[in-house]
């Protein structure tokens, strides 16, 4: 079937998709990814450039692909779309944003002294701010006590991410900003946001769709910063609907 490639985000490992793997296998051929430094892939080399980043992806996705990116992996996704087009067939951002830190102009990130406490915390003790991270992403979301056990289970099946991969991308997220970018972006895009998201604000959605040629919002009422968990399967079904047009 169609290609489409599932991208995690920060701290993560692509284990974290094994429920929508499982509902799109049967029409698409899925791959998917841990980025660098974290899960079964190497660290690839300190480097605070998404530019980096997104060419170490580019390097082992597909010809041609739908890319799913949530969060980090999102502005990943973002980036392939503007520097290589042919390459992204359709975009699917989850709880993913252009710009994740806070600006004058955009009141719809993380402000940019929790960003720059999470690198604090994670220089004295990277276990624990992981673990505290993930409970920011559940915040707020239904049924989040049993999401925040699973994803803590699910946290270090794959060994411990790498401390300057985590630095590094937490210095991605602290410095991006591909607002400007957005009007480039020719392929058709959905934007999946939850509406009580601590991380990227639901608001940033409609910002986002205004910027784009080609998109469509969906927020899940009631959803973290991980819908993918608290509403599997209203996500799989907006999901399978936009890469089955």
């Amino acid at each position: 079937g169609p290609d489409v490639l599932l991208l995690d985000g920060w701290g993560r490992h692509s284990g974290v998709w094994e429920d929508v793997i499982a509902a799109l296998l049967d029409h698409h051929r899925v791959t998917i990814l841990d980025l660098p430094g974290h899960g079964y892939s190497r660290a690839s080399g300190s480097s605070h450039a998404l530019d980096a980043l997104t060419a170490a992806v580019l390097a082992v996705a597909p010809p041609r692909a739908a890319w799913v990116g949530w969060s980090l992996g999102g502005l990943a996704a973002q980036r392939a779309a503007t520097i290589a087009p042919e390459r992204v067939s359709r975009l699917v951002l989850v709880g993913s944003t252009p710009c994740f830190a806070q600006q004058p102009d955009w009141p719809h990130g993380i402000p940019l002294t929790v960003l720059q406490g999470f690198a604090r915390e994670l220089r004295q003790d990277c276990r624990a701010m992981l673990k505290r991270f993930i409970a920011l992403e559940v915040h707020g979301s239904e049924h989040a006590n049993a999401q925040l056990r699973r994803l803590k289970a699910m946290l270090f099946q794959r060994g411990e991410p790498d401390v300057t991969a985590l630095e590094d991308g937490l210095a991605i997220l602290e410095h991006t900003d591909l607002r400007a970018e957005m009007p480039r972006i020719v392929c058709p895009t959905l934007l999946l946001m939850g509406q009580r998201d601590q991380l990227t604000p639901a608001a940033a959605g409609e910002a986002m769709r205004d910027l784009l040629l080609d998109a469509r919002l969906h927020v899940f009422l009631r959803a973290g910063h991980a819908p993918f968990f608290s509403h599997l399967a209203e996500f799989v079904t907006r999901l399978r609907a936009f890469l089955d047009e």
